[in-house]
């Protein structure tokens, strides 16, 4: 018997009835709602987040602007990452320091202050490459184009011992002051300068 000469099976309408549809009508509605917060969450929620994350980024980039266009030194310290590039190895143990650092394409400079023991100075020192015996009395090492940057100002007691450390490019020059007003504490300041 060929398919042609199968009889026909008579198919059983579909009712539109509540009971025996062949899809109710209550599951309609939950599937297109399904559907509905599918692609509410496809797309809104990569939206909300594009937005937030837009948001974050504007106020992240007014922060630094603000950081970066601020003139004078900042009470803290400069992180480790500007000690070792601008090679200023702050002793631990200081205390008042201050910070500032500029960038343009000629020079960078990292401006530096801090408080010390006559050990810490002799520390630091070491740690530039230098000693005590190359300060200088009554040499103000620091440019008066620097203390304008930074306010600082020379003409307080003394006596004033400075050295500029001076080093083959790619490594920083060193510029030194040291109050030494208060014998036990000295106070340091140093503008190190590197050639990009």
């Amino acid at each position: 018997m060929s398919a042609a000469d199968q009889p026909a099976v008579p198919r059983k309408p579909v009712s539109t009835g509540e009971t025996g549809t062949a899809e109710g009508r209550g599951h309609m509605i939950r599937r297109r709602a399904l559907t509905l917060l599918i692609i509410v969450l496809l797309i809104g929620v990569p939206a909300g987040y594009l937005v937030i994350s837009a948001n974050q980024s504007r106020d992240s980039g007014k922060d630094k602007e603000k950081k970066y266009s601020a003139t004078g030194l900042t009470a803290g310290w400069p992180s480790k990452v500007q000690r070792r590039l601008y090679q200023v190895p702050i002793p631990g143990y200081s205390e008042q320091v201050a910070y500032y650092e500029t960038n343009n394409w000629r020079t960078s400079r990292l401006y530096a202050q801090f408080l010390t023991s006559q050990k810490g100075l002799d520390k630091f020192l070491k740690g530039i490459g230098t000693s005590r015996a190359a300060l200088e009395r009554d040499k103000i090492a620091i440019s008066e184009r620097d203390q304008r940057i930074t306010g600082w100002d020379f003409t307080g007691p003394g006596p004033w011992w400075g050295l500029v450390h001076k080093q083959k490019n790619p490594q920083p020059t060193q510029d030194v002051l040291v109050n030494g007003s208060n014998r036990k504490h000295p106070m340091v300041y140093v503008v190190s300068r590197a050639v990009p």
